[in-house]
């Protein structure tokens, strides 16, 4: 059954609301995602970043297809692309299009600053002044 796309807009607000700040427990994601490579990257997010949050400034539906401008905002309290957990504050834009099916999200397209993220993880370089 395909969803119209204020259901599938609804869907996604819905799922969003419930996953952001919260533990996102396998549970919990199952109740919304189907797409494999979705559940596995909130997995591995949520490690590095318990319980972050998205925040939704937008969200634009057409048919099965839910646009989302959001920003990422977590602690860096475990690994993350090899950097170990550095106790900062993250935040961090990005854009993703889910594709909505049965009342699951089975698919979706991420745009996301990684530079931005990394950056905002990374030691500041000291320069030492010669007096």
């Amino acid at each position: 059954m395909s969803l119209s796309s204020s259901e599938s807009k609804q869907l996604v607000g819905r799922y969003l609301q419930a996953l952001s700040g919260q533990s996102k427990t396998p549970e919990l994601v199952a109740r919304f995602v189907s797409d494999v490579a979705l559940a596995e990257h909130i997995r591995q997010v949520e490690e590095a970043f318990p319980a972050y949050e998205v925040i939704a400034e937008e969200l634009i539906a057409e048919r099965d297809l839910v646009a989302v401008r959001a920003t990422f905002h977590g602690v860096h309290r475990g690994l993350f692309a090899g950097i170990p957990a550095t106790g900062r504050e993250v935040s961090v834009p990005f854009m993703i299009i889910y594709r909505v099916s049965e009342d699951r999200i089975v698919d979706h397209w991420m745009q996301f600053d990684t530079s931005g993220l990394l950056s905002q993880l990374q030691q500041p370089v000291t320069i030492p002044v010669l007096t």
